[in-house]
Order: structure tokens, then sequence, then C-alpha cells
């Protein structure tokens, strides 16, 4: 099941309850045109909403093992597959039992006939029916898109909202959720404060990155750190998220990760893409499931699988040392191997992706 996405007139307030009452933090709401330009100067009151996003995150970010799974198909085995390999990350019943889990998908367009570009409906339903086995108080998926502002168009045609009427899951629109003002925990760019949604910011105990294995013509490739630009809503950052382009996409990528601290990232590579990405691209049978508590070490692994040298993607390079580590000889490597399963994804044919790959 769905709620309607909430899309409030210019003078109401977006950051209070339903009656306009204060945030935890004793400062009431903020109107969409506050939002806006609290966001421009990089936020004008300190601390509103602060500390409330670290309190709820309970996993390390400095985790460094990643976990990669084969399977070739969107079938009645990958929420197996997903399982066995969260338990090699020590993750279980224990863990989750009692806790709001928010699945955030990437979501792009409305394809249901190209599998490659949004993750799948099946991939995100297996993850959702893992946690819910091991006694969820709820799971929740939720997607603020960057490309289409129509977010029931994208999930209506692409299949995810048949899905989700099927299994009941509640789907949130990041882009039109209430928000709070945050402190960024990063500062690689000039914010100092991002707007966030109450679904994750106050709703979530565990956050899970559910990203396609996918080309980049910006970034390289995109992955889990890139799939939290939908964490970021278009009320406030606009539509595909400019602001949060304008100050530089790795340290946007970067400072949105480390504020963020999403507790999983599980990469859906079972059908990435190559080429023209993250929209054009062709499919890519990459057979593949990469997962890990690290968002940055997985992303490197998964880079990795794709063939790409971590340390020519402008993001995954600023975050090393950072929010972790990039090193395959630091991460600890679980499941399949790397060389057994590397392969190279083609980039689009443009002097400009030439940097993203590997010196020979």
């Amino acid at each position: 099941m769905t709620t309607d996405p909430q899309q409030p007139e210019s003078t109401e307030p977006i950051a209070g309850d339903a009656k306009g009452s204060p945030s935890p933090s004793g400062t009431g709401g903020v109107s969409r045109r506050g939002v806006l330009w609290a966001t421009a100067i990089g936020g004008v009151a300190a601390g509103v909403g602060a500390g409330i996003v670290w309190s709820k995150r309970g996993v390390s970010m400095s985790n460094d093992a990643v976990v990669i799974r084969k399977a070739d198909a969107y079938d009645d085995r990958l929420a197996g597959i997903i399982r066995g390999g969260l338990a090699e990350l020590g993750i279980g019943r224990d863990w989750v039992r009692g806790k709001s889990v928010v699945l955030k998908p990437n979501l792009v367009e409305p394809y249901a006939d190209r599998p490659h570009i949004n993750t799948h409906p099946l991939f995100i339903r297996a993850v959702a029916e893992v946690f819910r086995g091991w006694d969820a108080k709820e799971v929740v998926v939720a997607e603020g898109q960057g490309h289409l502002r129509d977010t029931y168009l994208v999930l209506e045609q692409s299949g995810v909202g048949k899905m989700l009427d099927e299994a009941g899951l509640e789907f949130v629109d990041l882009n039109h959720d209430d928000v709070d003002m945050v402190e960024n925990a990063v500062r690689q760019s000039y914010l100092t404060h991002f707007m966030l949604p109450r679904t994750i910011v106050r709703r979530a105990d565990i956050v899970v990155s559910l990203p396609k294995m996918k080309t980049h013509h910006w970034a390289g490739v995109t992955l889990s750190m890139k799939n939290l630009f939908g964490v970021m809503p278009g009320i406030v950052y606009g539509w595909p998220k400019n602001v949060l382009h304008q100050i530089g996409l790795d340290k946007a990528i970067v400072d949105i990760t480390g504020t963020v601290r999403p507790h999983l990232a599980i990469v859906d590579g079972v059908i990435g893409m190559e080429g023209d990405g993250p929209i054009m691209g062709d499919a890519r049978n990459s057979g593949l499931v990469v997962m890990g508590a690290s968002p940055l070490c997985v992303d490197a692994t998964a880079a990795r699988l794709m063939g790409f040298d971590p340390a020519n993607i402008p993001y995954l390079n600023r975050a090393n040392g950072l929010l972790g580590t990039t090193s395959a000889a630091v991460i600890t490597q679980r499941g399949e191997t790397i060389d057994a399963n590397e392969q190279t994804f083609r980039l689009l044919d443009h002097p400009a992706m030439k940097k993203f790959r590997p010196t020979p």
C-alpha cells in the first residue's frame, strides 16, 4: 500500500507536525521558502534537528566486510541468497527484531520492460521478505527520485507499485516528506546542514541502500552511495537535485553518505547497466549481489567487479580514509571472489570517460 505525497503550499509548514507543532529541538515548522533559503546559505539555525540521525545509527561505517553472492535471476531464490549473505556479515534476527527498516531502492524511470534501469521490484521484495522474516517492526520502501517529478507514474509503470500492493508494503515519497534540518557531519562541501526527510531521520532504525549496479556518465559508477541522492527531498533540492550537483557531485555524495550513515548496502547486480548510464545504457547480465555494512567498502568492491579502479572514481577516492577504506587489502572479502567475477562494464564512448578506467 502507498501513502499520498504531501505537496504543501509555499507558506505551509513542512518541518513541523500536522498541527505545526515544534520539532524535538524546539524549532517550529519550516516553510518551503524557508527551507530553500536555509539550504542556499548552508543552514542558518545550527543544531536544528542535529543529533537525531546519529542517535539512531548503531552500525559503524568502518565495518569493512563485504559479501559477494551469485544470483542469475529475479526469482524465489533471491531472498535466500540475501539472507545468507547478511548472515555472513553477522546480521540476523536479533539485530532486526522490533526495528523499523527503511529500504531505499533506485527508481529512476517508468519502464518495467527495462530491468537494468531501476532496482528490480522482486529484488526489493526479497530484501523486505528477509527483514520481515526476522521480525522487523515494519519494513517501508522510500524513494525521492531525481529525474521525473511524478513519483506515482514511476511506481506504476516500473512495476514497483504493483509489487508494493501485492506484498502489502508501505511506500513513502521522500520528495514530499516533512523534513528536519540536520548538521552536515562531513563538510566536504560548503553546506553546513542538510534537510532530510523525517522518515529517514525519525522513523528509521535501520536504513538500507538498494542501488542498481550501473555506470554513470558523470560519476563513473552509481552504487549505494550515489543512490542516497534519492534521500534528498526534491521540494528542497529541486529536480534533478540541482543544488547537490552545483556544490560538486563527489563532495555531495560523500557529505550525504556520512550524514545519513546507512546501516547496510545491498547492490542489485543481477542485471546491471553499462554504457550511457544511469538511464540510457544497456543491460549487463552481471549475475551478482554485493552487500555490506560500509557503503564505501561495498561500492569499492562493486566498482572492481565492474572493471573500475576505485581510485579513479572521484567520490570513492574522496571518501577513502574518511568514511572507511577502498583498499582491497583491507576490505574483508567473503563469498565469491573479485578475481573470479570481475567484468568490464562498457562506458559511454566519450573522451571524458577515460579518466574512470585504470591505467593499463
